[in-house]
């Protein structure tokens, strides 16, 4: 049997300008993600990162004076355009839909406040559901269906790995989400509602082989303790 083992990259700066990098917070975050993994005796054999400055930054932090194989770029373990979302579909969808207007009016009003957390959560998950359903769509938005296409054949190829193999994957919430929702055999919301749940820098475990791939554990945080704890 073999392990895969995904960590999702961590704190980065949605409310900036550049919103794909890691906070201070974050650096923090991928040296204890590292700590931890040595200290509970890991040694990947593999080790992949989507190809988003977060992830890759992650993985470099984690590893850094590991004996570890050297990061591999896997650009299908990206997550979803978040960005072009909010950017993009965000405005398409309060056109056609008065109840998220009033969310993203809400955000609006809400952004520099300390409330803005709750309330970006509130307008991102009923954008991220129209996306889903193909309610709301743009061309430069990559739909939902090709993004769960390129994350389903990455894990393919993750679980054509050799037997023994310790794959340790740098990514994102919604990869992680749908990477647990296809361990269980879940619909695609199951998918979204499972990444609105990954914090940053934490562990979720499967053991594959033998075409089966098994969920041991989701959402580890015990190695966060008190202030290295983040959503987002």
């Amino acid at each position: 049997m073999s392990e895969l083992i995904l960590v999702r990259h961590g704190q980065a700066t949605p409310f900036e300008a550049d919103t794909d990098r890691l906070s201070p917070l974050g650096e923090r975050q991928a040296r204890a993600v590292g700590e931890a993994l040595s200290t509970q005796g890991v040694r990947p054999t593999h080790v992949l990162h989507g190809a988003l400055t977060r992830q890759r930054r992650t993985a470099e932090l984690a590893g850094q004076g590991r004996a570890w194989p050297a990061p591999r770029l896997d650009p299908r373990l990206g997550e979803f355009d978040g960005d072009g979302l909010m950017r993009t579909l965000a405005p398409l969808l309060a056109r056609q839909d008065g109840a998220f207007a009033d969310l993203l009016r809400e955000f609006g009003a809400r952004r520099n406040s300390p409330e803005r957390n709750r309330h970006f959560q509130s307008v991102l998950e009923a954008l991220a559901a129209a996306w889903q359903a193909g309610t709301v769509t743009h061309p430069d938005v990559e739909p939902w269906a090709d993004f769960r296409a390129r994350v389903r054949a990455a894990l393919e190829d993750v679980l054509r790995l050799p037997s023994g193999s310790v794959a340790v994957v740098f990514t994102s919430g919604g990869v992680i989400g749908l990477v647990v929702a296809a361990a269980l055999h879940a619909p695609d919301p199951s998918a979204l509602k499972l990444n609105w749940r990954v914090r940053n820098g934490s562990f979720t475990r499967l053991t594959f082989g033998g075409g089966r791939l098994s969920l041991d554990t989701f959402n580890e945080q015990a190695h966060l303790p008190g202030d290295l704890g983040s959503w987002r």
